[in-house]
Order: structure tokens, then sequence, then C-alpha cells
């Protein structure tokens, strides 16, 4: 075998790293024997909207590597100040201790949230926000002299994974198997469209349940405008502000998850923004540190936090801790991605491109394979029809797109857009035409 041969039969560095994946790692939300035909993909680096594998090839990461990248890879300001806050103080904990980036952070996301958002409480993921957020809403009312061990969400919502939050959630998929271990929980009906008359007629039903059942139910949690897992479903802001005016009146709380709407991705820098209405907790995580580290918050009201003030043998405090919670580096990059936010227009310049986008795939809707496309600020849904569950058509999508240098990871036969804000004119429309080119070549 001659030199060129024995190149040719010898594995390439994206091979060998697959390999050595496989030996090893239990990838999230994977059926492992996939992979006996469906490659991984090795990233080496990253840059703006790109990642690179290791042997050169680019793909545009059309889902923000699971809706968390703002302002691309490798972005130079958040480096900065991460790597400024590494020579200074990399950790230490926040029990009894404090810190410049978790005072400094907490100050800032009092002042951009909604009125009544006054305290932070730092956790260290989405699915533990969420679980911070239900137990401050029971503990809460438990302080007041009353136990309500239910709550209520929304059917095909998705609030994360671990055991509190599942129960909340209704992705059967991800659920049925754990509901022995699920903590009690109602589902109302979430709007069917984005309509105002879907919002009224779905407020209907939670009047009702509310009216029968509020002196059990704790809270309410939705996802405020979109639903992400649940196949980027989208509905009228009305229902949020009908919510609220219901779960006050019942002595309700009520939660709004903008783990995934959160920092601009409806248009605004929340969704709830859309309204003037103020919830009793808004759980952060995802794009709060510009897609870089792990970091999620509770965001609450005085009246909640005085609930737990008290003296020591009273027995009111809130117990929840994390040992990564408030971390320095985590701070420094979520100050540093807000910076972004005030130095610049992010949110015009997301209305403009989400006008385009939004002209760009206006040719999905005369596709026979297509049911619907929706939108809302900087997140597109192209809904698929005609197809059964097992054919997995987003797999094949997801596969063409990587062969033609896009990452889309598609939501069983949803395919959505959900890029960077960065990301340029000429990318989009790449991003759009592959995905385009995808859904044409299913049979």
């Amino acid at each position: 075998m001659d030199e060129m041969e024995c190149e040719k039969s010898m594995p390439n560095k994206n091979t060998k790293m697959m390999q050595r994946d496989l030996e090893v790692i239990w990838h999230p939300c994977t059926q492992m024997k996939d992979h006996e035909t469906l490659p991984v993909v090795p990233i080496k680096s990253a840059k703006g909207v790109y990642l690179y594998d290791f042997e050169g090839h680019s793909y545009i990461d059309a889902i923000s590597s699971w809706w968390v990248n703002l302002f691309g890879h490798a972005n130079t300001s958040i480096n900065d100040k991460i790597k400024e806050q590494l020579d200074t103080l990399e950790h230490v904990l926040l029990a009894g201790f404090t810190h410049e980036p978790a005072v400094e952070l907490a100050h800032k996301l009092v002042n951009i949230t909604a009125k009544e958002l006054k305290k932070v409480f730092y956790v260290d993921n989405g699915s533990s926000a969420v679980e911070a957020a239900l137990k401050m809403s029971y503990h809460y009312h438990l302080n007041q002299g009353k136990c309500k061990p239910i709550f209520l969400s929304l059917t095909n919502s998705y609030h994360g994974e671990t055991i509190g939050a599942l129960s909340v959630g209704d992705v059967a998929l991800y659920k049925e198997t754990y509901k022995p271990l699920l903590i009690g929980n109602k589902q109302v009906p979430v709007p069917i469209d984005q309509s105002p008359q879907a919002a009224k007629e779905a407020l209907i039903f939670l009047e009702h349940i509310l009216k029968e059942q509020s002196d059990e139910i704790a809270a309410l949690i939705i996802e405020p405008l979109v639903q992400g897992a649940g196949g980027m479903h989208m509905y009228h802001s009305d229902y949020i502000v009908g919510a609220r005016k219901l779960t006050r009146h019942y002595n309700v709380h009520l939660i709004a998850d903008e783990i995934m709407t959160g920092f601009g991705r409806t248009g605004k820098m929340f969704a709830c923004d859309y309204t003037n209405i103020s919830p009793d907790f808004m759980t952060l995580s995802k794009g709060l540190t510009g897609g870089y580290l792990p970091l999620s918050v509770v965001m609450t009201t005085d009246n909640v936090y005085n609930a737990f003030y008290c003296n020591y043998n009273e027995h009111k405090a809130f117990l929840h801790s994390h040992s990564y919670t408030g971390n320095p580096l985590a701070c420094a990059a979520a100050l540093a991605t807000l910076a972004l936010f005030e130095d610049s227009d992010v949110l015009g310049e997301n209305a403009k491109k989400s006008q385009y986008i939004k002209e760009r795939v206006e040719k999905f809707s005369i596709l026979e394979q297509v049911k619907e496309v929706r939108q809302q600020g900087m997140i597109t849904a192209i809904e698929l029809k005609g197809f059964k569950s097992e054919d997995r058509i987003g797999l094949d999508v997801y596969t063409y797109a990587l062969s033609q240098g896009v990452l889309l990871r598609p939501l069983g036969h949803i395919i959505y857009f959900m890029p960077p804000y960065i990301i340029s004119y000429e990318e989009i429309d790449k991003m759009i035409d592959v995905a385009y080119e995808g859904i044409l070549k299913l049979s």
C-alpha cells in the first residue's frame, strides 16, 4: 500500500473523535443506538454563527446551540469580561458571602424586568430555576398557613427534566416514563393558535379550574407566547394578561418561565413585555450568559421574599441551594451580554431581521408538505404535515442540512430557526434555503 492509499484508509480526525466519544459519553435527548449509523459531529472551534469540525467543515448554528447563544460564538466582548474575571475571582460560595458580579447582575435584572420583581435568587440551570420557583410558591403558601400542593400548567408545555420541572410539563416523550415519580399537577388548555379568540377561549377553562380548586393550587406556570419544546407553539399575549388577572383574583401565583423566551427572542426583551403585567416569579437562563456558561435566576417579589423573612427558630426560611450558585465567571458573562444590549439597538436590528425572515419563509407556505408557518420575533417555525411519526422526517432534514453546512435540530415534524442575533442576511438566506431544499427532498 502506497502512502496515499494508507492515508485514505486511516480514519480522519472527525472519525477518531467520534469513536473516542462513543466509548464513554451518553448524550442527552439521544437514542444512542442511532449513532451506529448517524455520526456524532465533533466540533473543534466556533466563531460568530459558525461551528467548525476537526476537518475544517463549517456549520451555521441556526438553533443557537439549543437556544442559548445570542451574540455569536467566541464573542470578543464576552470573552474579555470572562478572562478579566478569571484573574480576579473564579468562584466563592454565595451563602454568607457575596461578590461584585452577582450584586451588579442582580441590580441590572431588577431594573430591566417587570416592576414588581425586586429580588433575585441564583440557581445553576433552567430546570433548577423552575424547581426553585415551584418550591418557593408552595413554601410561600405554607408560610401563610395554607397547604397548596397542586400546580397548574398548560397543555403542550415544557419546563425542564428534573422531577418537579418534568411534573409541570406536557411533552409525553419526556414525561410518561417517570409518571409515578411526579408531583401534583393539573393542566389547562393552551390557546390553540395566535388569535385573541383562542386566548379568550382558553381563559374560560382556566377560570373554571381556579374557581373549583384554587384552595389547592399554588401556582400557574406558563411559557409566555412561545412553547419551545412543544413544537414552537405560539399564542396571543391576551392570554398572559387574562391569566394574571385570574391568578391574582384567586390567590394563585403566576410563574413566567422565560428561560427560552427571555433576552430578545420574542422581539422584546422579555415575552411578558408585550403586556403590562408582573408575574410573581420569572425564571431566566439560556441567553442570560450569551450562551457561555450555566446560570439561571428566579426573579420574585418583595411580597414573596418577606414571607420567608423571619427569626431562625420560626422555620420559614427557603430551603434550596446549589454549590455553584451565582458563579462569578457566569455572572461576568451575563453582565457582558447585557452590556451588548445596552450598547447597541439589538432589538431594533432583530426586528429588521425578523421581518426579512418572515418574507423569506413565505415560500414554505405553498409547499404541500407544510401545514403552517409561524413566527414570533427571532423564532420561526415551519410545521410539516402528511407524515407518520415513525418516518422521522426531522432527522432527514437534519442530516441533509448538516451536509450543506447548516445545523438544524427539528422538533419532530417542526423545522425551526432560532439563530444568534449577529447572523447576516446572507447567512439567513443560506439557512432558509437549505431547510427548504431539505423539505423538498422528503418523500
